[in-house]
């Protein structure tokens, strides 16, 4: 059974910068897709970044792109998400993901993910 925990997030002010974390465990593939999501309040999840493990392969939202930067620890099966130049638009519960299958190509869809973190909260200040 995959498990995943986060850790990071928080406040910022506008312009500043976090840096979230998500370990994974369980896994026996290294065939899979390992994403960000976020989910501001009373709206949908949707999808932030992800990256084909196998590949290193990665995908930007275009609200992100250009700010957040993924990067990973294989050794830790750990994947970051740098977030710079925060936006109060970007306030959300942030959610790491890892798909049931991989691929070459990040998979974007959110009915391939099965494993999900316990979320972190994401509040930026004007």
């Amino acid at each position: 059974q995959v498990h995943l925990v986060q850790s990071g997030g928080g406040l910022a002010q506008a312009g500043g910068s976090l840096r979230l974390s998500c370990a994974a465990s369980g896994h026996t593939s290294t065939d899979f897709t390992m994403s960000w999501w976020r989910q501001p309040p009373g709206k949908e999840r949707d999808i932030v970044a992800a990256i084909s493990w196998a590949t290193g392969n990665t995908t930007y939202s275009d609200s992100v792109k250009g700010r957040f930067i993924l990067s990973r620890d294989d050794a830790k099966t750990t994947l970051y998400l740098q977030m710079y130049n925060l936006k109060p638009e970007d306030t959300a519960d942030y959610y790491c993901a890892v798909s049931r299958t991989g691929g070459d190509v990040p998979t974007e869809s959110i009915y391939d993910f099965a494993h999900w973190g316990q979320g972190t909260p994401v509040r930026v200040a004007p």
